[in-house]
């Protein structure tokens, strides 16, 4: 099993999909313990001296004001933990907790939180157990941080809570600690805040949608292509001089991608007998490389956030290198939840495009001879006038979901918490998003497909064949009479969200950028 070794500089993009996704282990550095007993030594320092220090020897927001004594400071971290444990609704996704726990460690790993060798030794165990606690949907304001979601995690490493084994079965998070031989943690000056503190879950979504997205703009460009071929389009207008005079990277990389997958094809620029010659294709066609590389460029922009973020410690209080604790506001999402919205934007508007190609294949007065919907026997057949319906609604759905959550804010904590970001719930959304994003992709996939073998006596780019024939190969079947339709739409998604469609193009035209 493949090992993520954690030291104090933080992580990367691929060592939280290889934790969250594939159980990678977690093991921390000889340096990350050094810097984790120094920071420690810090805070029992402080934690000896008659000052309050605020999370050492204070209560919490607005209550941060009264002076806790020593025989009461283990119940405050217990407290802060089982009080903030406050989240409601379904459960999230065992990746996203994953991603969350993982996050969380890599703060306490840098040195700068305060919380003894021991407990982060412990959440390293925790997750390379396979236990993954009970966190809900609803609780987190993005400020401090994931505090509800965190919160959960952190009472489970108390043994208190519930969470899911390995097995996938849900049981009292005490006795699968004691299951794996692993100790609960009883919680010292600092460590239940530390626990808490982060912007641990928005960063993990974040992550994770970068990396679907990345399949999922590549597999746009390839369903826009075959589009593009099954309406009899131009590829002229993808040749790279023209996109080196707005220079664009993104839209310069989707040209690219639409040219190989379109290289050698027999239907591009073909003109119908009796139709005049078409000067342009419809912008949907035409103007696809503009629309997916703004995603792309937006995709950019959310990677450098996402990396810096990756490299943060994010805590309040911090230990400095220096040796003082001092507070901060680096637990404000703001820098996350922003990215998270803008790539919801994105999203939504490549489905919307892709939406409208899948419309003008099906309407025999815009796709250039082929039958009404797709149909065998239009009008005893209706083809795939209700694939189309599906895939609307869900354009429809991302555009609501594109307003951004960021814009938002609520005050909370008796004010003292007056301005926050919603990361949490921009992050949820973008999740939703991203699935009806797949499931978009997948109908223009099943119609632009059927459009092109509908083409008879024109053949196909090598490309294009390989994604026709694997996509068949899948169970997903070509034209012929109405059938039960939901199962081959089903199959479609599944064929793009698991890179299926990638893998079967890019042996044709190299890998797609």
């Amino acid at each position: 099993m493949q090992t993520v070794v954690l030291g104090t500089s933080g992580t990367t993009p691929q060592d939280v999909i290889d934790v969250a996704r594939h159980g990678a282990r977690v093991e921390l550095s000889t340096e990350a313990v050094h810097a984790l007993a120094a920071a420690r030594a810090v805070i029992d320092a402080l934690a000896a001296k008659p000052e309050p220090v605020y999370g050492v020897s204070t209560g919490f927001g607005a209550l941060a004001t009264r002076h806790i004594s020593h025989e009461l400071r283990a119940q405050l971290q217990r407290n802060i933990v089982r009080s903030h444990a406050a989240g409601m609704g379904p459960r999230v996704e065992r990746e996203v907790v994953r991603a969350l726990m993982f996050l969380r460690l890599k703060t306490v790993a840098s040195g700068h939180t305060g919380v003894r060798p021991e407990v982060a030794q412990t959440m390293a165990d925790v997750l390379n157990a396979g236990i993954t606690p009970v966190v809900h949907e609803y609780g987190s304001l993005g400020c401090s941080g994931d505090l509800a979601p965190l919160s959960h995690c952190a009472l489970a490493l108390m043994g208190e809570g519930d969470a899911e084994g390995p097995d996938g079965v849900l049981k009292p998070a005490g006795e699968l600690l004691a299951a794996h031989g692993i100790a609960p943690v009883e919680l010292k000056e600092k460590e239940g805040l530390a626990l808490l503190n982060g912007t641990d879950g928005m960063l993990g979504m974040l992550v994770m949608a970068l990396a679907d997205l990345d399949t999922l703009y590549k597999s746009a460009d390839i369903t826009a292509a075959l589009s593009l071929e099954a309406l009899l389009g131009t590829e002229k207008v993808l040749e790279p001089e023209l996109h080196a005079i707005r220079p664009h990277p993104g839209q310069a990389a989707a040209a690219a991608n639409m040219l190989a997958v379109l290289k050698g094809s027999g239907l591009t620029g073909h003109a119908l007998a009796g139709e005049a010659p078409r000067v342009q294709d419809a912008y949907s066609v035409r103007c696809a490389p503009q629309v997916a590389g703004a995603g792309r460029d937006t995709m950019a922009h959310a990677r450098l956030v996402a990396e810096r973020e990756l490299a943060a410690a994010v805590d309040n209080p911090v230990v400095l290198s220096d040796g003082r604790v001092a507070s901060n506001g680096n637990f404000h999402g703001a820098p996350v939840a922003y990215v998270l919205d803008f790539l919801a934007i994105a999203a939504a508007d490549l489905g919307s495009i892709a939406e409208r190609r899948t419309d003008r294949l099906l309407d025999k007065n815009r796709s250039h001879g082929l039958p009404p919907f797709l149909a065998e026997d239009a009008g005893v057949d209706s083809g795939l006038m209700i694939a189309q319906y599906t895939q609307a609604a869900l354009v429809s759905e991302m555009k609501r979901l594109a307003v951004p959550a960021s814009a938002d804010s609520i005050p909370s904590s008796a004010m003292q918490e007056d301005h926050v970001s919603m990361g949490w719930s921009a992050a949820r959304k973008l999740r939703t998003a991203i699935g009806n994003l797949n499931r978009i992709i997948a109908v223009e996939l099943y119609a632009a497909t059927r459009g092109i073998e509908l083409r008879e006596g024109l053949t196909p780019a090598p490309a294009s064949q390989a994604a026709i024939d694997a996509l068949r190969a899948a169970g997903v079947e070509g034209p012929g009479p109405d059938r039960f339709l939901a199962p081959d739409l089903a199959a479609a998604d599944t064929f793009v969200r698991e890179g299926k469609l990638l893998a079967a193009v890019e042996p044709v035209t190299g890998p797609l950028a």
